[in-house]
Formats: structure tokens, C-alpha cells, sequence
């Protein structure tokens, strides 16, 4: 009696601290055999390209729903969410997508962000523009010295999403303002301590101020870390091709996309797993 072979898992390192590049057939994939390896892997790598998979949207949620739980979007349970900043695709939440931006962790206002996010490229923009920005947060902790890591141990931060607001609106209206406000605002931890016992830093553009600290150590320290954990050794800047996929852990990355024109025509589609840990 014959005995089918195991699919293996097929893959090549982007960079030594972030991202791998899967080269599995789209066939292979979606038969979901792969799917505790990818989790595993992300988990290590922050990030994973499938690059020119091609998968249709139907394939797309189909292989969402190997590696996890699906996370429909929004409040219509809609399977896919288009990315972009053209307000004629977009527009009801053109606007509020400008502070993607700049880098940031999706969900910090929740009790459980979301897992991971995929992202699929339909159109791309302009070669040179468009890119979408990844950095390892889980490395950029590891890579820190002792003395920080006692330094930033027990700190909190005010995770406020229209903090973000200033990033693009330097001036805003009152009621844009009260309007950001509105989607709410928490404290979490500067320093995760996950299940499994590694560590990741939390920041983002979403970070107000450092609790219990003085407003200039405070910007120093979300400012000085944002940069730490973005410097080259830690992020990877992907050009998009059409057809690629990218998978990333929301929970130990963080991400922006790079500016473009918003009547380029770029589109992105998004699909998203449910969280699976609370912040600690």
C-alpha cells in the first residue's frame, strides 16, 4: 500500500531578524497541512510573503480560515476589507485609514487585538511608492540591554487613536477631534509578556504618553523606542507585486504603509484572525 507523502514546508529567510518568504504552491496551501508550521513560523519571524500566490478573494478567506479563527471586518461581518486611501473605494473609511500611515498596532484600544492580518495586493501603486513597512517588535525587546529592559519592565502607556490624528492634521477641528476621541483610548503594557514567555514591545502612533512620567521623558521614551524598534536591523520595507500575500503577527510587529497617491488606484485586500491572547 502506498503512503501519500507529507507536504513540506518551503521557505527562505528575508532578513535575519524579520520576515521569511514561503514558496509552497497555492495548492498546498489551502489544503491546510501547512497551517501549524505557518503559525509557528510567523510566530518567530514577524512576518511572511507569499509572493505571487494570486489567490482570489475566495481563496484568500478560505486561507484565513486554515490558520485560525476568521475575524469578519466591521459590523456587516463582511469577509474582506479593501485598503486604500482613494475615497471613491473607500469612503467610509478613506480617511480614517491616513494614520496607517505611520507605524502602529492594529487593535490597542481592545482587550484581545487581533491575531494577524493578510494582505493581499490587487493593484500597486507606482514602483517607489506604496511599500508597506514591518518591524519585529519581539527582536527589537530581545536586542535591547539589561538596564532598558529594567528601564521599561513596568511602564505603561495611554494608547489613544486620535493621538494618531496629529501625525496627519497637525490642526484639527474641534470636531474631528471629539469625533477621534469618541472610538476610546486604554493603557497597556510598553513591555508584553506573552503565553509563551517571550517579550514584545508595544507602541505605535497610537501612543499618547507614558503613564506616571514627565511629558518630555515620556515623548523621549515612545519616541527613542519607535525608533530603535524601526531601525533596519529590526524592519523590512515590501514593493509590492500584484498577487502577493503577506501574513504578520499583529501581536509581536508593528506595520505602516509608506506614502502613495490616493488616486493611484492602489488596492489592497485585507483578511484578519481573532485574537487569541489579551494584553499582559
Amino acid at each position: 500500500m502506498s503512503v501519500a507523502a507529507k507536504t513540506q514546508l518551503s521557505h527562505e529567510q528575508i532578513k535575519p531578524k524579520i520576515g521569511q518568504r514561503i514558496l509552497n504552491s497555492k495548492e498546498e496551501l489551502l489544503s491546510g497541512e501547512l497551517a501549524g508550521e505557518l503559525r509557528e513560523l510567523l510566530e518567530q519571524r514577524g512576518i511572511l510573503l507569499f509572493p505571487q500566490i494570486n489567490f482570489t478573494t475566495e481563496e484568500q478567506v478560505a486561507f484565513t480560515e486554515t490558520l485560525g479563527t476568521f475575524a469578519p471586518e466591521g459590523g456587516d461581518g463582511r469577509d474582506v476589507t479593501k485598503i486604500t486611501l482613494d475615497v471613491k473605494e473607500n469612503p467610509s473609511s478613506a480617511e480614517y485609514l491616513k494614520g496607517s500611515l505611520y507605524w502602529h498596532i492594529d487593535g490597542t484600544r481592545n482587550d484581545v487585538p487581533i491575531l494577524a492580518s493578510l494582505l493581499t495586493c490587487k493593484v500597486p501603486s507606482p514602483k517607489g511608492t506604496g511599500n508597506t513597512g514591518f518591524c519585529n517588535t519581539y527582536a527589537a525587546y530581545d536586542d535591547l540591554s539589561d538596564a532598558d529592559k529594567a528601564r521599561y519592565e513596568d511602564l505603561h502607556v495611554m494608547h489613544a487613536p486620535w493621538a494618531s490624528l496629529f501625525y496627519y492634521e497637525p490642526e484639527p477641528s474641534l470636531a474631528k477631534l471629539k469625533m477621534m476621541q469618541s472610538i476610546g483610548e486604554k493603557e497597556l503594557p510598553l513591555v508584553w509578556t506573552h503565553k509563551s514567555g517571550r517579550k514584545s514591545l508595544v507602541l505605535g502612533c497610537t501612543s499618547r504618553n507614558v503613564i506616571g512620567v514627565d511629558p518630555k521623558e515620556s515623548a523621549e521614551i515612545i519616541v527613542g523606542l519607535r525608533e530603535w524598534a524601526t531601525s533596519e536591523q529590526f524592519s523590512y520595507s515590501h514593493e509590492w507585486s500584484v498577487g502577493d500575500l503577506i501574513i504578520w503577527d499583529n501581536t509581536g510587529t508593528m506595520h505602516r504603509a509608506e506614502w502613495y497617491d490616493p488616486d493611484c488606484g492602489r488596492m489592497m485586500l485585507r483578511t484578519k484572525l481573532e485574537g487569541e491572547e489579551a494584553w499582559a
